[in-house]
């Protein structure tokens, strides 16, 4: 790591290998976000730059794609993400009592971190599981047909 670019070796070795995989380096602004993201759970501001530095974009560019995609985390998450659905169907399907019940169980409400570190709270539009709402998204595992009953052990399973 050097000063200027907080960034680990293995993080600017890994994004080095993507972009060579593509006409331009600024083509891989995505996949180098998503590297930054599995070694640290979030991507910094201090990421951002270095990012910026290595596919030679501005800081801001590489800023507007990370805020833009949901998926990508501008503040520091939990171990575990939770993404609850909140579209129309899972609404009509029962959401408000499930989410109330994930909050209860996790003492936290959207947008916050359990004390302990162990989950996020967070909303996604859609899933494209509307045939099997409710539905949530905790971590990359999807969780379907989720009821009061069921979710709290569903969340067991997760350290």
């Amino acid at each position: 790591m050097t000063p200027e670019n907080t960034l680990t070796d293995a993080e600017i070795t890994e994004i080095q290998t993507i972009f060579r995989h593509f006409p331009e380096k600024s083509a891989a602004c995505i996949e180098g976000l998503k590297v930054i993201q599995q070694h640290r759970r979030w991507v910094s501001d201090e990421a951002v730059r270095g990012l910026a530095e290595i596919l030679e974009m501005s800081p801001a560019a590489i800023d507007s794609v990370a805020t833009y995609y949901n998926l990508i985390f501008r503040r520091p998450v939990g171990r575990n993400v939770i993404l609850m659905c909140n579209s129309v169907s899972c609404w009509i399907m029962g959401y408000d009592q499930v989410a109330a019940c994930v909050k209860r169980k996790l003492a936290i409400d959207y947008g916050e971190t359990t004390e302990d570190d162990r989950y996020t709270l967070l909303t996604i539009p859609c899933l494209g599981t509307c045939d099997h709402a409710p539905a949530m998204i905790v971590n990359e595992d999807l969780h379907r047909d989720l009821t009061t009953e069921n979710v709290a052990a569903i969340l067991n399973t997760y350290e």
